[in-house]
């Protein structure tokens, strides 16, 4: 009877023991600015760019390429210093099914903010996420996307060092709104160029880089390679775009 014993020492050793966190070739979080400079019909090309990028064949191979055959995405819509809200919680994707469920959640859930914009406040927010039921990986990224320069909240460039001092990359996507539309010029065309300020405020860590999307109807074809640009440099061990941008 010694073996029964044993087994339901195992049992109840199983149901009191936390199952091991499933391992993925990334942890991303894609945090997207929903301030007010950003109207309703760029809005929804910005959700549904995102949402149509992750099952794009590019995307999917790209993912399909990595050792565990899989990454872990929350997505984030932010404003605010205290305006952030998880859209999407930590899905795994793996293919085109997971790819598809994803994109259905982010475009069926209303609009989050339209206030102020914090770009310090949505990385804080992002760092807290990848302690909260997150996979494990030895990458983890926070894309922020936006359109103007952050006009509320900590200054950007502690919160960006803070993070990087954790491990984590923080990448650009730098949307040139060109909108003129009163009191938005100098918050979406600061003096330099919004590339600029990304550059030199918002990217950092190990192989950071910054994307340019000249405008709102081409953030789907930006998003796309972007992504494929973090999974395949995540997948494959490559950090050698720091502090770069691509065109």
């Amino acid at each position: 009877m010694k073996w029964l014993a044993v087994a339901a020492l195992t049992a109840i050793l199983a149901a009191i023991t936390p199952a091991r966190a499933e391992t993925v070739d990334l942890l991303l979080i894609l945090a997207a600015d929903v301030s007010r400079s950003i109207d309703d019909v760029e809005f929804n090309l910005q959700r549904k760019g995102y949402a149509a990028a992750f099952s794009d064949p590019k995307v999917l191979a790209a993912i399909a390429s990595g050792p565990n055959r899989s990454i872990a995405v929350s997505f984030v819509e932010w404003s605010d210093t205290l305006d952030q809200k998880v859209v999407v919680d930590w899905t795994t994707i793996r293919d085109g099914e997971d790819a598809a469920a994803v994109g259905a959640a982010m475009l069926a859930a209303p609009r989050s903010f339209a206030s102020r914009t914090s770009i310090s406040g949505a990385i804080y927010f992002s760092m807290g996420q990848f302690a909260s039921s997150a996979p494990n990986a030895d990458r983890r990224i926070i894309d922020i996307s936006g359109d103007g320069t952050s006009n509320s909240g900590p200054p950007v460039t502690e919160a960006r060092d803070q993070a990087v001092e954790k491990g984590i990359t923080i990448n650009g996507l730098a949307i040139i709104n060109t909108q003129t539309r009163p009191g938005f010029t100098m918050h979406t065309q600061p003096p330099g160029g919004l590339p600029n300020y990304y550059k030199e405020n918002v990217i950092g860590g190990p192989g950071a880089f910054l994307l340019v999307v000249e405008n709102f109807e081409t953030f789907a074809d930006a998003i796309t390679r972007k992504l494929v640009t973090e999974i395949s440099d995540a997948t494959s061990g490559k950090r050698l775009r720091t502090a770069a941008s691509m065109p």
